[in-house]
C-alpha cells in the first residue's frame, strides 16, 4: 500500500444506501491506495457546514442529489463535462476544482450493454445534475435527446442551455430509448414510478439511474411492455472510477475500468 491514505467522502440528501463507499475502496485498493470514505446526509441547511468540512479537512468527494449545481459557489474553478452540463459530482479539494464523471459514467454503462445511441430518439426524464450530464453525454454521442422536467416554467430555458429539445406530452411515446434521471423509485418512493406506461410506446430500452432496488418500478413497466431495461449499478462503478482518476491525477482508460468492475462483481456478487 503507498503511505498516503486518501480522505474521501459522498454528500446528498439521503446516502445511507450508498454503494458509494465500498466501490472507492475496491478501486483505491486495486492500485494499493489506502482510503478513508464519509458519507454525509444533510438537509439544505446542513449543506454548507458539511462542504466546508469536506473542503478543509477531506482529499476529495463526491456530490449527489440534490446538491450537484448547489456546490459551485464553494469552487475555484468548474472544468470540463461539469461546466458544459452545470452540474458537478466530484471534486478535488486542494484545488477547489469541480469536475462531472456521470457523463462518461453513463456512455460506458450503455457501451457495456450494447446499448446504441447514435441517431437514437432518447427521452430523459429529470433535470436536475443527473439529468442535465446525462443529457448532454447523449447529445455528443450523436443522439436526438428530449429532455422533461416537472417545472414546464423552467423547462425551455434548461433545453436551450443545453442544446437539446423539451418534452411536453410524455404519453405519447415514440422515443427509441427512456432514461429516469429523477430519484422517484428510491428511498421514501419506492414502488413508484415518475411516468405511466404510455410513455414506453414504441421504445427498445428503458434505463434507470437507480440501483437499488435492482428494479425499480419504472424499469418494472417498462420490462412489461417487452422493453430492455437497465439500471444504474454499472455507471455508478465507472462514474467513481473516473472520480479516483481525478484525485489521483491518473490517465483513466475504460478497459482497466471495465476490468476492474468484472472483478468486483465477482467479489461482491
Amino acid at each position: 500500500m503507498n503511505e498516503k491514505k486518501l480522505r474521501l467522502g459522498l454528500v446528498g440528501k439521503d446516502v445511507s444506501k450508498s454503494d458509494s463507499e465500498k466501490i472507492h475502496k475496491f478501486i483505491l485498493g486495486e492500485w494499493g491506495v489506502a482510503c478513508e470514505y464519509q458519507r454525509f446526509s444533510v438537509l439544505p441547511n446542513e449543506f454548507d457546514s458539511a462542504v466546508r468540512t469536506l473542503l478543509g479537512d477531506f482529499d476529495g468527494f463526491n456530490i449527489t442529489i440534490p446538491y450537484k449545481r448547489d456546490i459551485f459557489e464553494y469552487l475555484d474553478e468548474i472544468t470540463g463535462d461539469a461546466l458544459s452540463c452545470g452540474s458537478v459530482n466530484t471534486v478535488v479539494c486542494n484545488t477547489r476544482k469541480g469536475y462531472n464523471t456521470d457523463g462518461v459514467g453513463f456512455l460506458q454503462m450503455l457501451a457495456l450493454s450494447d446499448i446504441e445511441t447514435n441517431g437514437k430518439k432518447v427521452l430523459v426524464l429529470g433535470a436536475g445534475g443527473s439529468g442535465r450530464s446525462t443529457a448532454v453525454a447523449l447529445k455528443n454521442a450523436g443522439a436526438r435527446v428530449w429532455l422533461y422536467r416537472r417545472n414546464q416554467a423552467e423547462l425551455q430555458e434548461t433545453c436551450e442551455q443545453l442544446g437539446v429539445e423539451p418534452a411536453k406530452d410524455l404519453q405519447k411515446g415514440g422515443y427509441d430509448i427512456v432514461i429516469n434521471c429523477t430519484g422517484v423509485g428510491m428511498h421514501d418512493s419506492v414502488g413508484k414510478s415518475p411516468v405511466e406506461s404510455g410513455v414506453f410506446a414504441g421504445a427498445s430500452v428503458a434505463v434507470d439511474l437507480i440501483y437499488t432496488p435492482a428494479q425499480s418500478e419504472f424499469l418494472r413497466l417498462a420490462k412489461a411492455r417487452g422493453l430492455q431495461t437497465l439500471n444504474g449499478a454499472s455507471m455508478l462503478f465507472f462514474q467513481a472510477y473516473s472520480a479516483d482518476c481525478l484525485y489521483l491525477n491518473r490517465e483513466p482508460s475504460k478497459g482497466e475500468a471495465e476490468t476492474l468492475y468484472q472483478k468486483y462483481l465477482r467479489n461482491n456478487g
